[in-house]
Parts: C-alpha cells; sequence; structure tokens
C-alpha cells in the first residue's frame, strides 16, 4: 500500500471511530433546515390550489395495473401512487371551473418486461391518445393548449420515453407536452428531456419495506464507503463507456481492492441495514442520472455522494443537497477516496444531523396513506408555487401553437 493510500486509510479510520462514537451519543438528534428551504418543505398547499383529475377509461390506468400488479413495485410507481392519493386529496375539485391545474392519469410506465423492465416503446401513442380523448371531451385543453396542465412522467428521461440517452434525445419530449408542466425523476440541467418548469421528484422507493428493515438509531457507522450495483451492463453496453459513462466502472476499477469501499454487484438481504451501518453510499448515474439509492440514502441517514454531471436533484427548493450530500464530478471518480478522506469530521456530522430530520426523510418518500410534507405535498407545493398562472397560459380565441402532427411516425400510429 503506498504512503498516499495509507493515509486515506488512517483518516478514514479516525472518522468511522468519531462517526460511530458521537453517533451513539447523538443519534437522536436532528438539525431544522435554515432558511427559505425550510419553510419551503414544511410548506400545506391546502388551501393553495385545487386539481381536477380527468377520469379516464380504466385502459388507460387500472386495467393496465391490473394486467401487471408488478406496476406497484418499480422505480417507476410515483404515476401510480399520483393517482391514487389526488383521487383522495383535499385539493382534489369536482368543478373543472374552479381549477388551477388539470391532471390526466395515465400509467404509461405499466408495460413491463417479463423481468419487470418499463418498456417505453408504446408511451407516446397511449399519451396523444389520452390527450386527444380530453382535448376532445373536455374544454380546458383546448384553452391553453395543456398549460395549465400536469403529467407525471417517471421514464428514465422523462417524456422523451427511452431509457437509452442518446435515443431519447433523438425523440426529445413528445410534441403535444411541450406546454404542460412534466412531473419527472429525469433531472439534467441543459438536456433535451427537461423542459423549463418541470417539477423533479423522487423515484419511488417501498415505504413499509424500508420500514421494516429499520435498525436501531445509535447504531454505529462501521462502514466508510457503500455501494451495491452493477459497474457494466454488458447486455446494453458490450463494449463498455457508455453506460454510466464509465463512471461505475471506473469506481470498480479503482476502488474494488480499497479496504474503504464495501462495493459489489450482489444485492445482499441486509441491504438497507447495511446503507444505515455505513457513512458514505454512493450515488452514480447508471443509464439515467438519477435511482433509487438517493432516496434510501436520504430515509437510511447515509450520506449521499451523487456521481452524476449537472444532476438536477428532486425538490432542490427544499431540500439542501449542497448541505446533506457530497457532489463528486465524473472525471474525478480516481480520486474518490482522498475526497472523501479529506472532509472534516464536523462536516460529516452536521450532514448526519441534517439527514437525521425526520422532514427531509418525509419527502423523498410515497407512503400510503399520505402523510403531510411526503412526496405527494412536494409536488403539490411546487405547483402552487407556479399560481397564479401567467397571462401566457391561455390562448386568444382561435389560437393555435402545439403541431398534432409532429414526431415520429411510429408515434403518430393510434394506441
Amino acid at each position: 500500500m503506498g504512503t498516499g493510500s495509507a493515509r486515506a486509510l488512517a483518516l478514514a479510520l479516525a472518522l468511522l471511530l468519531a462517526c460511530s462514537d458521537i453517533a451513539v451519543v447523538t443519534a437522536q438528534e436532528t438539525e431544522r433546515i435554515e432558511g427559505s428551504a425550510g419553510d419551503v418543505l414544511e410548506d400545506n398547499p391546502v388551501g393553495r390550489l385545487k386539481v381536477y383529475v380527468y377520469d379516464l377509461p380504466s385502459k388507460y390506468n387500472k386495467k393496465l395495473l391490473k394486467k401487471d400488479p408488478r406496476c406497484l413495485n418499480h422505480m417507476f410507481a410515483a404515476e401510480i401512487f399520483m393517482h391514487r392519493f389526488l383521487l383522495s386529496s383535499a385539493v382534489r375539485t369536482f368543478n373543472p371551473e374552479e381549477a388551477d391545474w388539470f391532471y390526466t392519469p395515465v400509467y404509461t410506465t405499466c408495460d413491463l418486461t417479463p423481468k419487470g423492465l418499463p418498456l417505453p416503446f408504446k408511451s407516446p401513442r397511449m399519451m396523444r391518445s389520452a390527450i386527444q380523448l380530453i382535448a376532445t371531451n373536455w374544454p380546458y385543453w383546448n384553452r391553453s393548449e395543456g398549460a395549465d396542465h400536469f403529467f407525471v412522467t417517471p421514464h428514465d428521461f422523462g417524456a422523451c420515453f427511452h431509457y437509452q440517452e442518446e435515443k431519447a434525445i433523438g425523440q426529445g419530449i413528445l410534441p403535444l407536452l411541450q406546454r404542460a408542466t412534466l412531473v419527472q425523476t429525469f433531472g439534467q440541467k441543459n438536456h433535451v428531456c427537461l423542459k423549463d418548469g418541470s417539477i423533479t421528484i423522487p423515484p419511488y422507493a417501498p415505504p413499509q419495506k424500508m420500514q421494516t428493515h429499520l435498525i436501531p438509531a445509535d447504531t454505529p457507522r462501521s462502514i466508510f464507503v457503500y455501494f451495491r450495483g452493477l459497474f457494466y451492463d454488458t447486455g446494453n453496453d458490450p463494449e463498455g463507456g457508455y453506460y454510466a459513462r464509465g463512471a461505475r466502472a471506473s469506481v470498480w476499477e479503482n476502488f474494488k481492492n480499497n479496504p474503504l469501499f464495501d462495493i459489489s454487484t450482489d444485492h445482499p438481504p441486509t441491504y438497507y441495514e447495511d446503507m444505515q451501518r455505513s457513512v458514505f453510499c454512493l450515488c452514480p448515474l447508471g443509464w439515467a442520472p438519477w435511482s433509487p439509492r438517493l432516496v434510501e440514502a436520504v430515509v437510511f441517514g447515509c450520506i449521499p455522494v451523487i456521481i452524476a454531471d449537472d444532476i438536477v436533484l428532486p425538490f432542490a427548493d427544499a431540500i439542501p443537497w449542497e448541505d446533506i450530500g457530497v457532489f463528486v464530478a465524473e472525471e474525478d471518480v480516481p480520486q474518490l477516496d482522498s475526497i472523501l478522506t479529506s472532509i472534516p469530521t464536523d462536516v460529516i456530522l452536521r450532514k448526519q444531523r441534517l439527514l437525521a430530520n425526520p422532514s427531509m426523510k418525509q419527502a423523498m418518500l410515497f407512503p400510503q396513506p399520505a402523510q403531510p410534507g411526503d412526496a405527494f405535498h412536494q409536488i403539490l407545493n411546487g405547483l402552487a408555487r407556479k399560481l397564479p398562472h401567467g397571462s401566457n397560459v391561455f390562448l386568444k380565441p382561435g389560437e393555435k401553437v402545439l403541431n398534432w402532427t409532429t414526431g415520429p411516425p411510429g408515434d403518430l400510429k393510434p394506441w
């Protein structure tokens, strides 16, 4: 072991001892988020907006779920749970004339492979069909061409509807959604698949399942860096370098034998418990910049190490990501050990206290039933902050902006 590696190991061990000892004493201590972020996180959207939920034929939602109940458990399931939440929410109105926002419940990710992976290929046609339906049967889409409508689009690259970035960029956002507000997991600055005004949300992670794996809060954090997941995707990227833009491969090649790093492709039954025993949890990009690890890290109080250049994080106006996480540029992955071991202990402890704040964890989850401050309410807060609608939302009589015939020929076929 070289001098630099030995020094990094010594520093990490010292940090582990400091963090573990203090964690036992102060496990129940939390720190409130200061400034406007803390106020936004605790906002109550009820009374600040009204949402009309379109009653669509079940083929767009419930029938898809009945055909494949697995859709309830994958990381794109926010579209299903948001629909269920709104049906019984205090912000719902049955009078469309008084609505601030209109919601179209379409389960575009509920088309799964035998292995449970969502197929996006029918999604554009399904969405076009739903929009055509509401534009024909209600007057509200046509008066704004969707500018006062929101859609939940939790695909890898949102409303670009593809899991491979190059193809997603080539397709672009579905043209009929250009004026709508998109609520999506994908977020990356200056990217064609993230339009201005979108609300970036966390991916779905099962709250009840995570709850059953909680361990005592005073458990020492004896693992310095933790990660479980793919480093290479040889099936979809046989030559390597394209998946995760090489960042995950770099983690493995540089740190597979480093004693500070507990990293593997294995997914043990103690995965959630291990995160609660870790100081840092790696959250690298995969095919898309985001993953459920971000949610899991926050919920389990493990400092997220975010490796995804230009990522736009969930509810960034409410959650102080710079204060609770560590950002590492993709090109700096080979220096990951020295970056993490150089963080002062008091900085680590403050991040842990912020992560221990229950409101921080709550904002990342879609619980059933809904609870104050959860991800459902953060989405509503984001919509409420866009009100009142500007003068450019509603079109003049006879004015048209969207082109219904634009898009790849395959997307224009009936669904």
